[in-house]
């Protein structure tokens, strides 16, 4: 075998990676958060961080983005080391991010919060077909974003996203305080997404809505990765999943 058929399984491997996860540690003044993180995610998979309140699944979207203090150890996107990256050069990557926060801008209307964010790639999707996903939006198009419902509000952060040519959407916390209605559209939209190729990590509190949208779940606890289940082993491993965090 040569050289180049030695490395092929190597490169078709790290293809199929959009993101990589590597030894990382991060930091918030002197506090320590992040304990030595390590998980994959492959193209057009759906994967969720579970854990509780303070295991450190926050901060690990918000080290990816480079939005914390400080950050070492390692993290490919797209092939792309991106560890001593500006925080604004991150999304030109194709990297969506949705804070549990939400940020929507009051005094702009719906279509004027969906066309605010720069397009950063190439193939995002188009004003018709994200009021085709989120049917609601375009009722309230000209409404102003204090005048939007929770889940309203969360739909557009996430359409906002879509809009921008993102490849991998990192989601926190989408259904916090969101009536199940509400969930199950949510639900809905992120099978679409997941149908369209599109990369999805996810961090939730909502077990019952996470569990049969993805692919492997990663348990997190003290800011470290604890377990992998994939979907395939959740039956088995639910009851022990369950006593991990505390449902």
């Amino acid at each position: 075998m040569n050289t180049a058929e030695a490395q092929a399984p190597i490169e078709n491997a790290q293809s199929l990676e959009m993101l990589r996860v590597q030894d990382l540690h991060a930091f918030y003044g002197e506090s320590h958060i992040l304990h030595g993180v390590n998980f994959d995610v492959k193209r057009g998979e759906l994967v969720t961080l579970l854990g509780r309140n303070g295991a450190g699944r926050s901060t690990t979207l918000k080290s990816i983005m480079n939005m914390v203090g400080r950050r070492t150890g390692s993290i490919v996107i797209n092939g792309n080391e991106t560890l001593h990256m500006k925080p604004h050069h991150i999304p030109r990557l194709g990297i969506g991010y949705c804070p549990e926060e939400r940020g929507i801008f009051a005094s702009l209307d719906v279509h004027e919060n969906l066309l605010l964010p720069p397009t950063v790639r190439s193939g995002g999707m188009s004003l018709d077909e994200i009021y085709a996903m989120f049917p609601n939006l375009y009722e309230r198009r000209r409404s102003q974003g204090t005048r939007l419902s929770g889940g309203e509000q969360q739909m557009l952060a996430m359409a906002r996203i879509l809009r921008t040519g993102a490849r991998m959407l990192l989601l926190d916390e989408i259904t916090e305080g969101l009536a199940p209605v509400i969930v199950q559209k949510l639900a809905e939209v992120l099978v679409k997404l997941k149908e369209r190729g599109m990369t999805i990590v996810l961090v939730e509190q909502n077990f019952r809505f996470a569990a049969p949208l993805a692919d492997r779940h990663f348990v997190m606890d003290h800011g470290q990765i604890v377990e992998e289940i994939s979907a395939a082993q959740l039956p088995s491993r639910r009851e022990h999943l369950n006593s991990m965090l505390g449902v």
